[in-house]
């Protein structure tokens, strides 16, 4: 879409709004209006946010948590499982009462059930309310949507493929703290039970200058921590064709002595011992990997499209527990698989067993239309899988549980975060290990590290007192 007149953006409202070159223009059209942006999915998705936020307060409109009270309304959409599809129908049902009594109100959907060609079909038949559908490639493009948006008609901006790797653009980030950091977008990987490589599409690096370049402007302005992101972060740089990996950005990174650096996701596939050796090497670098194994069968594994076998996934795991001191492992777990036998499901119980993962985010399998997952034969009843989630969390919690446990009597470095949700009188932060902790401490120790120690563990998170 060509632009009548492209110039650097002016930032008009917040000053957490990030000074970068755009294709925005200036208009006084949404000065003063506010927007409501609800966010479905990882953190990818949550990133993505950030950068419709810069867009939107570009143009001169503030947030709200209140739909009734929105000008704009926007939904980041994930197509992950078949319930966040649900949940974002079920939304708009909301959302379609009120565009009848505010038919003014512009509504905007984004992320990756846009780019479903079957979902934008259904959002356009079922919901010919909605003004604006926007896949993952075309985000650059919402402000210009916004200024041409008309009540009357729908305007889909949706890329079958892929576009280009785009710098300079703004950001809202949600904390001034820690930052995520985008370095490749898309994934390659084409698991049989995914639908992202199909929504987000091929693997594509950002240059290491221009990732440098970002994280050394977020430490200039007192960020404490970064996460380096992607759907597979540690198949950065395979599309360069030249031998760069994963391993030679960190490392840059680690030399700009931002205190803290974190990555996710990883792929067990892609993990290099070079990368390993780099984790070891920098302090800035976190000691936390989150590795996820999906199954402990190999027959499923093969099944999922995973490209590894069940030892061959132990093999890295140990190797990375005795390279990086004190590194802390967590995973994804699905369970349900199409073909899954209680042999199988036994298989994933023993890997628990064998790692005592830190922590597990573990799911029954949902079927994606489009992935080849979905045409599978899927004989297991739903309440046998429910009987699997339930005994694969309880082995899960107790390890956590159990880790977390190792940790009471010591004194660790947190990050406080911010304000305690369940005790205005503590702060929260996370170890190195990415481990939640509830802290006794004044409410200036945010935005800082500070030794904490720790007295009493749960599954889920610690509890501490700052010890200065």
């Amino acid at each position: 879409m060509n632009l009548p007149d492209l110039q650097k953006a002016k930032i008009r409202t917040s000053d957490k709004v990030e000074y970068k070159e755009n294709d925005l223009v200036s208009s006084d059209r949404f000065l003063g209006k506010k927007y409501f942006l609800r966010t479905y999915g990882c953190q990818m998705n949550e990133h993505d946010s950030e950068q419709m936020k810069g867009t939107l307060e570009f143009l001169g409109m503030s947030s709200t948590d209140d739909l009734d009270m929105a000008d704009v309304i926007i939904l980041n959409t994930c197509a992950i499982r078949e319930n966040a599809h649900d949940k974002v129908f079920g939304y708009l049902g909301r959302i379609k009462h009120l565009k009848k009594i505010k038919p003014e109100i512009i509504v905007a959907i984004g992320g990756c059930m846009s780019q479903e060609p079957r979902i934008t079909k259904e959002l356009l038949d079922r919901h010919p309310y909605v003004n604006i559908v926007f896949g993952t490639h075309n985000i650059h493009e919402l402000g210009t949507m916004l200024l041409e948006a008309n009540s009357k008609k729908q305007d889909v901006q949706v890329y079958s493929v892929e576009g280009e790797v785009r710098e300079n653009v703004l950001y809202k980030r949600d904390s001034n703290i820690s930052a995520w950091v985008n370095i490749i977008y898309g994934c390659d990987k084409f698991c049989t039970y995914c639908i992202v490589p199909y929504t987000r599409g091929k693997e594509r690096s950002r240059k290491i200058e221009e990732i440098v370049k970002e994280v050394e402007d977020l430490k200039a302005r007192g960020y404490m921590e970064v996460t380096l992101l992607g759907q597979n972060v540690n198949a950065y740089g395979n599309d360069f064709k030249d031998g760069t990996e994963f391993s030679d950005l960190l490392e840059k990174v680690a030399q700009t002595n931002i205190p803290r650096i974190r990555f996710v996701t990883s792929h067990p596939w892609n993990f290099t011992d070079k990368m390993i050796d780099i984790i070891a090497k920098y302090e800035n670098v976190m000691p936390y990997i989150h590795l996820p194994i999906q199954s402990g069968s190999s027959r499923i594994l093969k099944l999922m499209g995973r490209r590894y076998t069940k030892e061959e996934y132990i093999e890295l795991f140990q190797k990375m527990k005795e390279k990086i001191p004190g590194v802390a492992i967590t995973t994804d777990i699905i369970v349900g698989f199409p073909g899954e036998t209680n042999d199988d499901f036994e298989e994933t119980l023993e890997i628990v067993e064998t790692c005592q993962f830190d922590g597990a985010y573990t799911f029954i399998f949902s079927p994606r239309v489009g992935t080849p997952a979905s045409l599978m034969e899927d004989s297991t009843l739903l309440t046998v899988k429910e009987t699997r989630l339930q005994k694969l969390n309880e082995r899960v919690n107790y390890y956590s549980k159990l880790n977390n446990e190792k940790l009471v009597g010591t004194t660790v470095p947190v990050l406080i975060l911010g304000v305690s949700e369940k005790d205005s009188s503590k702060v929260y932060g996370y170890t190195d290990t990415m481990k939640l902790v509830n802290v006794v401490a004044s409410h200036d120790t945010i935005g800082t590290i500070i030794p904490v120690l720790i007295q009493d563990a749960k599954s889920f998170s610690l509890d501490g007192v700052f010890q200065k």
